[in-house]
């Protein structure tokens, strides 16, 4: 049969001195060893906000070290914001004589404050745990002629306590930078088990497509054969433009140091490639160039970013694409528009996640791998500028800026 615990009484009967504070930092319990060590009774403490019980000595002088009050809130603040458990430095916190009011006695204390969460991650309670150090630092204060002979020698507790206060906001720095890189490391294996996840997904299609054409030539006699090579060369120019995209993905990811650079006209750019794209799309491209808008860059790759930023807007493009370029010091701007259904702003940010998809783009071109538009922001990135879905009254508008080239 499970033993039934009294929560209560094993909290009562602590040997670590502790009360128990409502988020709102009242006071609702407080343990045997908490009430002898401050010399108050439950009935003094039980509902009170913890610092009209406990209010701050306003003799202490502001370089006195640690400043209890303050200290004690920015901890307990912290553990609210954070739901985590926060480790105080040694800090002196006056207690209030019993039964003198306004008459303080100097106390020095090690706390601990720790978040109790609820189903859904809100702080219900905070445990506040501490000891009293008082009698140690009393102890580093005396003189050797306080102590005898081989007492310890005098201490500046002051300085002790600023020093130890430093030290643990070193320690915490420390852990947060820890906690950071050890997210970023997660996020970052999570991503890439999600890439490959969606890639074999997107190349196991066209694979299946070549298997079943190819399975029918070889049973079926007589059966079209250029039919089922033009199909199999689809499903071939699929697999090529998925493995393209990750080996760019890859070379992106990778790359380390000072990226190729060359000063680009962003102008001819545009054009150039434009002549290379095929003719007779179904819409009709504008484009307003000024001319000597100049960054410094690799062109072959600029030439993807552009190329990229095309085909999502030919997906979407119902009419017409309009392609801008002009400066904007310190930048260099280029616009790519379309007059399609545009991009809601809940997905403005999503559509550069990779593989992510919006429904409208995978029912208008199934093949598409999802890593255009991550590609072509992490190009922008590399050479120290932006990609974003700017406000258009008709459709997309997706803006690159560069540094423009001194």
């Amino acid at each position: 049969m499970k033993p039934t615990i009294d929560y209560e009484a094993v909290f009562k009967a602590g040997q670590a001195p502790s009360l128990i504070l409502t988020p709102d930092l009242v006071i609702v319990a407080a343990n045997d060893a908490y009430l002898k060590v401050v010399g108050r009774t439950a009935k003094d403490l039980l509902g009170r906000p913890l610092f009209a019980a406990f209010p701050p000595n306003p003799g202490v002088p502001p370089d006195a070290g640690a400043q209890g009050a303050d200290s004690l809130r920015t901890s307990l603040e912290q553990v609210l914001t954070t739901r985590r458990r926060d480790f105080m430095p040694l800090q002196r916190y006056d207690v209030e004589a019993p039964g003198r009011p306004g008459v303080f006695e100097e106390r020095y204390w090690s706390t601990v404050n720790t978040p109790v969460l609820g189903p859904y991650g809100e702080v219900l309670w905070i445990i506040l745990s501490t000891e009293e150090v008082t009698d140690l630092v009393q102890t580093l204060r005396r003189s050797p002629a306080d102590a005898g002979e081989g007492g310890p020698p005098a201490r500046d507790v002051d300085a002790f306590a600023r020093g130890l206060q430093a030290l643990n906001e070193e320690l915490r720095q420390a852990h947060r930078e820890q906690r950071e890189t050890t997210s970023a490391l997660r996020e970052a294996i999570e991503r890439q088990r999600r890439l490959v996840f969606e890639a074999s997904h997107d190349l196991r299609n066209p694979i299946t497509g070549l298997m079943i054409e190819l399975e029918c030539a070889l049973s079926e006699p007589g059966i079209d054969l250029q039919r089922i090579l033009r199909k199999s060369l689809c499903d071939a120019e699929r697999l090529n433009d998925i493995v393209a995209d990750l080996l760019d993905l890859a070379r992106v990811d990778t790359e380390s140091g000072e990226p190729p650079a060359q000063t680009v006209d962003l102008a001819e750019l545009v054009t150039d490639e434009l002549n290379r794209r095929v003719s007779g799309a179904a819409v009709a491209v504008h484009t307003r160039l000024a001319p000597d808008v100049l960054v410094r860059a690799s062109r072959i790759r600029l030439a993807r970013l552009l190329g990229n930023l095309m085909a999502n807007a030919e997906r979407h493009a119902r009419t017409k694409i309009e392609i801008h370029v002009c400066a904007d010091p310190p930048d260099a701007v280029l616009e790519v528009a379309d007059d399609g259904p545009g991009i809601p702003p809940a997905d403005r940010e999503r559509i550069f996640e990779r593989m992510y998809r919006r429904r409208e783009a995978r029912e208008r071109d199934p093949g598409g791998s999802g890593l255009g538009l991550t590609i072509a922001r992490a190009i922008a990135e590399m050479y120290g500028g932006t990609l974003c879905v700017a406000d258009s009254p008709v459709g997309a508008r997706l803006v690159l800026r560069l540094p423009l080239a001194s």
